[in-house]
């Protein structure tokens, strides 16, 4: 590792894991794990973080010259019932926790190869080897169900195939595609201005569960937090995780 790390200056390789001159896109930052995940790069030294959409790549390359991470970090939970779920709700439940990961597969590593000299920037770093890390916060709903209805269990677990199958897709590019599945995770909503439909959160409240039971069922015997998300998400965006991919990592206290 310290001959990697003596050839080439750029970040990956940085024994402190850090992430300077990093330009990196977070979709779903106005929800509070995407709010998290913006932090959390931010602390690690990323120079740039946008919350935008695949539209904006060419933006991007023309004023940074580089894309570093992208994380797909939008979701949404749809009906908790199958009777209550119309196909409107399927389908926007698949947009929401599907379309986000596998259009960051297709668009992003092209602009994930593209090499730069060091810019005129804060934190900004020569880009002298070809490397991307594609991160998808899903749900431990993408591995069993139960969770929640049946579309938000469908859609999870579509999305991690996204990051199964993204393995073969990206190999010989450089870019790493990883999945996050939290389990529960304290969002700070309550049930009086919870949405049960599941049209409008990406995650349940904790709340549903009460703290005897979180006690009885969760390793750690409680609810998680945004940041302990984020954190997983700072990690797989860094050098620190540069031999995982195509790795789907459950962040649910020792819950599954």
């Amino acid at each position: 590792m310290a001959d990697i790390e003596s050839k080439s200056p750029f970040s990956p390789y940085r024994a402190d894991g850090k992430l300077y001159g990093f330009v990196c896109v977070v979709s779903g930052a106005d929800q509070p794990v995407g709010e998290a995940i913006i932090y959390e790069l931010a602390a690690h030294g990323a120079a740039c973080i946008y919350d935008s959409t695949l539209t904006l790549i060419d933006d991007i390359l023309n004023t940074w010259g580089r894309l570093d991470v992208w994380v797909c970090s939008s979701g949404l939970l749809g009906p908790p019932s199958i009777t209550n779920t119309t196909p409107a709700d399927l389908a926007k439940c698949f947009e929401a926790n599907t379309y986000g990961p596998f259009f960051a597969l297709k668009y992003a590593p092209p602009a994930m190869g593209k090499l730069c000299e060091k810019r005129n920037y804060p934190n900004a770093e020569v880009k002298d080897v070809r490397y991307g890390s594609i991160v998808v916060v899903g749900s431990v709903a993408g591995g069993y169900g139960g969770c929640w209805g049946p579309c938000y269990t469908m859609s999870s677990h579509a999305a991690l195939g996204v990051v199964r199958s993204g393995v073969a897709v990206l190999k010989g590019s450089g870019v790493r595609i990883n999945c996050i599945s939290p389990g529960q995770i304290d969002i700070g909503v309550d049930l009086n201005n919870f949405d049960m439909r599941g049209m409008t959160d990406q995650l349940p409240p904790a709340s549903m569960q009460s703290k005897e039971s979180q006690h009885a069922t969760i390793g750690l015997e409680r609810a998680g937090l945004p940041t302990e998300v984020a954190r997983v998400a700072g990690f797989l965006a860094s050098g620190f995780s540069s031999y995982i991919t195509g790795a789907n990592l459950v962040v649910d206290g020792g819950a599954s």
